[in-house]
């Protein structure tokens, strides 16, 4: 056992240690880095001088040919390509955003359905009461029209979407119209087309269009109708988007959409409408005294008046009141000649009494500085310093008959910026 022991001491002082050896180790590996810098300085894998230099003459020769300048509408085409990419991402992203708002908004509508139509319930504490402002939608029915089903599924954002009507007699006026919807950027809109031409002129310029199957009565007056004529389809053509489930901004060609509408709507009622009125009384409403001195102690006798709402631009939600609206004034047209935005006024309005039951609608008069008349546009806010900095969200060209020229100073004024665009124009109309 000795010997063993005394001979493996033996050898252990015979051979390096395991320290030196790895010193040894580092230092060969220092010294061959060494000698293969100096003998190769650009590296074992690098490029010749001779290949580098070739390549540079194969680079002169290549710009010589045109291969620069294809290299360089390549990066454009890319470039671009990347650009349309971009936008289509921000117009995917604000349509989420309208989606995701037009949830809340139906969230919060359903609560209050539910809790209004729910079980019985006590009054709460005073000033904490309040009525169901908001109808529940019908259930939707595509048996009524499969063919427009399809074309809404694939117009309309989040259920809802912006519809006008329109025939040739209206043809420029619907160009400025959906210019201005384009510019805006407002991708659900749809016209609606009474005749052939109209048709063919918005498939032209990529507007998204749908022609009603033939229907004898309605396209006498499609065809060669004028304003108050059409105006007057309206009713009956609107029906079977809301029976499809779909809420309608309807809006007339003599518009001029400056913002997107969706943003500004409150979706709480029935039927929310613009207003003829030019100010906070006549657009929302005030106590009209009237006087008959005849009377003596009672002579003042308080009124209710408000200016009516304009036919020509509302949002109407798919619910039975709105219905029984159109099938009332549809109806009343059909007997009457009347004007349709008299018998739209007055079915919405008037209360019920002997012989005549009202109809029970929930109602919103839209805000008459974003969703301006051209009365409050002309007889007021150009003449305003403040008020001509507003920017609103439409203008209906509905005080004046010289529509087209007025359109087009508007997108002047609001769109391009030309200050004195509407300067020369009246107040009013020269007859």
């Amino acid at each position: 056992m000795a010997v063993r022991r005394d001979g493996s001491l033996m050898r252990d002082k015979g051979q390096p240690s395991r320290g030196s050896r790895i010193a040894a180790a580092i230092a060969v590996g220092v010294l061959l880095g060494c000698v293969l810098a100096f003998l190769y300085p650009r590296g074992l894998f690098g490029v010749a001088p001779r290949a580098r230099i070739a390549s540079i003459t194969d680079l002169q020769s290549g710009s010589s040919s045109g291969e620069l300048p294809e290299k360089f509408n390549s990066m454009k085409s890319d470039i671009a390509s990347l650009s349309e990419k971009n936008m289509a991402l921000q117009n995917q992203i604000r349509v989420l955003n309208e989606r995701l708002r037009s949830a809340e908004q139906g969230k919060d509508h359903a609560h209050n359905q539910f809790s209004a139509l729910g079980d019985q319930h006590k009054a709460g504490p005073f000033g904490t009461v309040k009525g169901l402002r908001t109808n529940p939608t019908i259930l939707p029915d595509e048996s009524v029209n499969p063919r427009l089903a399809k074309l809404l599924d694939e117009v309309a954002i989040g259920k809802e979407l912006i519809v006008a009507l329109a025939n040739s007699n209206v043809r420029e006026m619907l160009e400025v119209w959906f210019t201005s919807i384009k510019r805006v950027g407002i991708p659900n809109y749809l016209v609606v087309a009474l005749d052939d031409e109209i048709e063919n002129f918005c498939k032209l310029n990529d507007v998204p269009v749908y022609k009603r199957d033939p229907d004898q009565d309605i396209d006498a007056v499609g065809k060669s109708g004028g304003n108050h004529a059409v105006s007057g389809l309206k009713f009956r053509i609107l029906r079977e988007f809301l029976q499809l489930g779909y809420s309608v901004l309807l809006s007339d060609v003599d518009i001029v959409h400056l913002q997107n509408p969706f943003d500004y709507l409150y979706r709480d009622s029935d039927v929310e409408s613009m207003s003829d009125g030019h100010n906070n009384y006549t657009a929302y409403g005030y106590n009209d005294v009237f006087d008959e001195p005849a009377m003596g102690w009672a002579r003042y006798a308080h009124t209710m008046r408000i200016w009516v709402y304009n036919s020509g631009f509302f949002y109407m939600r798919p619910t039975i009141p709105s219905i029984e609206l159109l099938d009332r004034v549809a109806g009343r047209l059909s007997r009457e000649n009347a004007w349709d935005q008299a018998v739209f006024n007055e079915e919405l309005f008037f209360p019920s009494h002997p012989g005549y039951d009202g109809l029970h609608a929930a109602k919103r008069t839209m805000d008459f500085y974003l969703f301006m008349n051209s009365k409050v546009l002309f007889k007021t806010v150009r003449k305003d310093a403040k008020l001509s900095k507003l920017k609103p969200v439409i203008v209906h060209v509905n005080y004046h008959p010289d529509k087209l020229t007025r359109m087009k100073a508007i997108v002047e004024f609001y769109t391009n910026g030309k200050k004195d665009a509407l300067q020369h124009f009246p107040d009013g109309s020269e007859w």
